[in-house]
């Protein structure tokens, strides 16, 4: 199948003819010797799986072949010659509370990639630090449904950094456009997203971190159905201390789960295993399952279909939140309402997603554990034996990693984080992790402020950035 994402917006070739190396970017050819094209996603590879994992695809119809994989020889796609449709004009696209992506052309090699650019770093500590962690996660992200940075651009000298400039792979359309569009969604695609998601979350969680921004809108997806996991500029490691607050200005509204919404002080990770039922939930119907306008009532909305909560459940809940739910009438489950969704909502289907709609979040399916839920058996099949690069074919059949669901090799950490007092200490430590994270690697790019291209880019940039100013005014 192909997916079209909304209608694009042009704003010129921005990069014609034999100079893209001198329009938008400054290639530093002194800085280490080129490259053929962008690395390729590591493949993740883990020990024999426990008992109790998911089946094997060959278990589920899969071809012949088994056994433990070694890394499979795909081509690289940086080093192949861009087809028509990756020559499109550079373009904006996409807009964010921290950032605007562009769509540009990486000059060593003519490939079309995502340009992140990270505005106003050092406005405060607070934002240092969320820009360090957000700049160290995706450089640190190895797995093939979570984005990872492919490079980043080189910093001016440290009086002058005030911007940071990320380089991703460039993806076609996101799952909210893929929702709101005409395209008709098969039971088989949305077990492959779902998979794809959980997947990517599973590994999220093994290194200790939370999403906190789980929506359609930050899962971007190829015409292929392969799925990534974007956006981590409210992304942080999980707090093992209960006692410590967290932040409750997290997840957008339709996505937040009842905890959140209740105003409790510490939470954990399954607050991105309730996103990921309500995206669930969304797949099936073609329309957002919570849809309110306020944060109350959104609350009521989730009791309609759940429940009143017994009290166990309000017990991290802030007294306001509490009463609310208290003073008003009880109301009994209409789960069986979910089968209406449509006619993927299959029994299935619909104990998955019971599963992850749970008020009570220690009663909550962990992201882990949903994988093992045979609905997404089909999901796995198809997504080992077409899609993922940690399985190849040979001429016997297809040979299948041990570890379907692979997770960090370590947890992420954010200790530099103590040593951050000020801004001009985190200044110094992100021109540092930049500069140390280029040596070895390729030509480094640099951006060229005196093209016309960045500054088309810029004046995108000031123009959103102002609209949002004025947003947060209202």
């Amino acid at each position: 199948m192909a997916f079209h994402g909304a209608g694009r917006q042009t704003v010129g070739d921005l990069f014609p003819g034999s100079e893209l190396g001198h329009k938008y970017f400054c290639v530093n050819s002194s800085c280490g010797a080129p490259s053929t094209g962008l690395s390729a996603t590591p493949c993740l590879t883990g020990p024999t799986a426990p008992a109790g994992t998911p089946r094997h695809p060959t278990a589920l119809g899969g071809s012949a072949g088994g056994g433990a994989a070694v890394p499979q020889p795909y081509s690289n796609p940086a080093s192949e010659v861009p087809s028509p449709a990756e020559m499109e004009p550079d373009r904006p696209i996409g807009y964010g509370a921290f950032g605007v992506v562009w769509a540009v052309t990486d000059p060593r090699d003519g490939r079309k990639v995502a340009l992140k650019k990270m505005p106003n770093v050092f406005q405060n500590l607070v934002s240092c630090k969320r820009v360090f962690r957000e700049l160290r996660m995706l450089c640190f992200f190895k797995h093939d449904n979570v984005l990872s940075a492919l490079d980043i651009l080189q910093p001016p000298q440290i009086d002058c950094f005030e911007e940071i400039y990320v380089i991703t792979e460039l993806m076609q359309s996101d799952l909210h456009k893929v929702i709101v569009s005409p395209q008709p969604l098969t039971t088989d695609h949305i077990k492959v997203f779902l998979y794809q998601i959980l997947r990517g979350l599973k590994y999220l969680h093994s290194a200790g971190i939370l999403h906190r921004d789980i929506k359609p809108g930050n899962l971007l997806v190829n015409s292929n159905c392969l799925l990534k996991i974007c956006d981590f500029g409210l992304a942080r490691v999980e707090e093992p201390d209960p006692s410590r607050h967290m932040t409750q200005e997290v997840v957008t509204q339709y996505y937040r789960a009842p905890e959140v919404l209740m105003g409790c002080r510490h939470y954990g990770s399954a607050i991105d295993v309730w996103s990921v039922g309500c995206i669930f939930a969304e797949l099936l119907g073609r329309r957002i399952l919570f849809q309110a306008q306020s944060p109350i009532q959104q609350l009521d909305l989730i009791t309609d279909l759940l429940g009143t909560p017994p009290l166990s459940a309000l017990s991290a809940a802030c007294e306001g939140a509490k009463a609310h739910i208290l003073r008003g009438p009880h109301k009994p489950p209409s789960l069986s309402v979910l089968y209406m969704l449509s006619d993927g909502a299959t029994h299935e289907a619909v104990h998955l997603l019971c599963r992850m709609l749970v008020f009570d979040p220690t009663k909550r399916i962990s992201g882990s554990d949903a994988l093992s839920h045979p609905y997404l058996d089909e999901g796995r099949l198809r997504y080992h034996t077409c899609m993922c690069q940690c399985c190849y074919s040979v001429p016997s059949g297809r040979v299948y990693t041990r570890d379907f669901e692979p997770v960090a090799e370590r947890p992420f950490s954010h200790s530099y984080e103590n040593s951050m007092l000020s801004v001009w200490q985190g200044k110094e430590l992100i021109h540092r992790f930049i500069t140390e994270h280029q040596q070895g690697k390729r030509v480094p790019l640099c951006i060229n402020p005196q093209s016309a291209a960045f500054k088309t880019f810029i004046r995108s940039t000031a123009w959103h950035s102002s609209k949002v100013s004025r947003k947060e005014e209202r």
